[in-house]
């Protein structure tokens, strides 16, 4: 997909972003310096000692650790075009090269081969609080932001108010923001991107930090922005939010253009390559996650949604089947419990045999596999991770935190078209709403 363009999205829009064979490479490693003038003599002693190892090396390590290890492309020969007034989401893994995709958009970095043009005035979120000073007021760091990116003074006065407003930081803009928490960066950095007049704005993730009121908000503001007719580039682990408020999207591997067009095709590819990525079986025998103490009974771990083969992806609604294999060296009637947790460890909710007793009057075996069956799976979009408990009717004999992961992708269930959010919580309710006049209330 190299050269792809996503303007085949929408041919209607001009095209204020072009980018042509970028290309980004870092070199990696460790580089020693000298911090005294010992440090110094005694590197200058030895380097050609190093010297004189690197020559009786083979050729083929030479060249394998010249290749592997000295250098690695977050972007290559990477090629697209942007529309004015387009959203453009940028999906891919960690280290895929989407924030370096924006460090180089941004000037920030500069690229190792080919080149980006950009017709208009850039404002950046890639980090919290990217650009303020910290000694400085939230009221400077409007202006100095407004100042960095080419505004002039009464066109920052002009919008102010407006930000000051939409961050909700009244109270605090005259306070140094090297006060601030986190949330406060977020809020008044997002406020600055996207309130002052510049027709391209980037944002990379940092819209998790906030609380979900204020991401619903700036959401909005994102499609505001967008029918003003300014181009926002959005990066975002957050699928739901992608395909909601973006025009097009891209997927990027390896620094490579593995997939562009419209969101929903996008985002089902790499969520195919997530499953596949995630096979969702594996071994217990050793996991890291057992607690201590605890001696390995449990065996392996397989998740399953209405098929006979391991699923690392379920679609909300669907039916989930965890399968625990175990192995015990006297014979035991087992039981055992499932806790699902967000990823940032959260539990959502438990399963537990100790409560249900289904099993109690199952045979006394020393190895079987434990199966848990759930009928519908009612998570909102988002990754989750597993913890699971095994024992007798006695005590717990194991226990494994954290012992596999899996993605609930979203899914219209409610017949309307429309993909629920995946940061209003982790549960998915769906309500009867209706209105009653006064004469009817009940």
């Amino acid at each position: 997909m190299a050269g792809a363009s996503v303007r085949a999205c929408n041919t209607t829009l001009n095209p204020i972003i072009k980018i042509r064979g970028l290309g980004k490479q870092y070199r990696i490693g460790k580089r020693r310096v000298s911090r005294t003038l010992r440090e110094a003599a005694m590197d200058s002693i030895i380097a050609p000692m190093r010297y004189s190892r690197s020559l009786l090396r083979p050729k083929a390590e030479g060249a394998n650790y010249g290749e592997k290890h000295d250098t690695i492309w977050a972007l290559r020969d990477l090629s697209l075009d942007v529309g004015e007034g387009e959203v453009l989401g940028v999906i891919g893994r960690n280290g895929g090269g989407k924030s370096t995709l924006l460090k180089v958009m941004s000037r920030i970095t500069e690229p190792t081969t080919g080149r980006v043009d950009l017709h208009g005035r850039v404002g950046s979120l890639l980090e919290v609080g990217t650009g303020f000073h910290p000694e400085l007021t939230g009221r400077e760091n409007i202006f100095l932001s407004g100042a960095i990116l080419g505004m002039r003074r009464n066109e920052i006065e002009r919008k102010f108010d407006e930000i000051v407003a939409f961050a909700e930081m009244d109270q605090f803009v005259d306070t140094p923001v090297k006060h601030y928490s986190s949330g406060m960066y977020v809020r008044l950095g997002f406020a600055v991107a996207a309130h002052l007049e510049t027709e391209i704005i980037l944002i990379d993730e940092v819209l998790a930090v906030g609380d979900a009121a204020f991401q619903k908000k700036c959401l909005g503001k994102v499609g505001d922005v967008a029918r003003q007719g300014r181009t926002v580039l959005y990066i975002s682990h957050n699928m739901a939010s992608v395909e909601s408020v973006c025009d097009s999207c891209i997927y990027l591997i390896g620094g490579r253009l593995e997939e562009a067009g419209k969101p929903r095709d996008v985002i089902a590819k790499y969520m195919a390559s997530q499953t596949r990525a995630n096979p969702g079986t594996i071994s217990l025998a050793e996991h890291p996650g057992r607690r201590p103490g605890y001696k390995p009974h449990l065996q392996s771990l397989e998740l399953r949604s209405g098929a006979k083969t391991a699923v690392g992806a379920i679609r909300m609604g669907d039916p989930l089947t965890i399968m625990m294999s175990f192995e015990a060296a006297i014979p035991l009637r087992p039981i055992a419990g499932v806790t699902i947790k967000t990823i940032q460890g959260m539990p959502v909710c438990s399963v537990n045999d100790r409560f249900s007793m289904q099993l109690r009057d199952c045979k006394i075996v020393s190895r079987g596999t434990v199966v848990c069956e759930i009928d519908k799976l009612m998570l909102m979009p988002g990754q989750y991770s597993i913890d699971v408990s095994f024992g007798d009717f006695g005590p717990e004999l194991d226990v494994i935190s954290d012992a596999i992961s899996f993605d609930v992708l979203p899914a219209e269930l409610l017949g309307n078209g429309r993909l629920p959010p995946s940061n209003q919580g982790p549960m998915f309710c769906a309500g009867t709403w209706k209105l009653l006049e006064d004469r009817d209330r009940l």
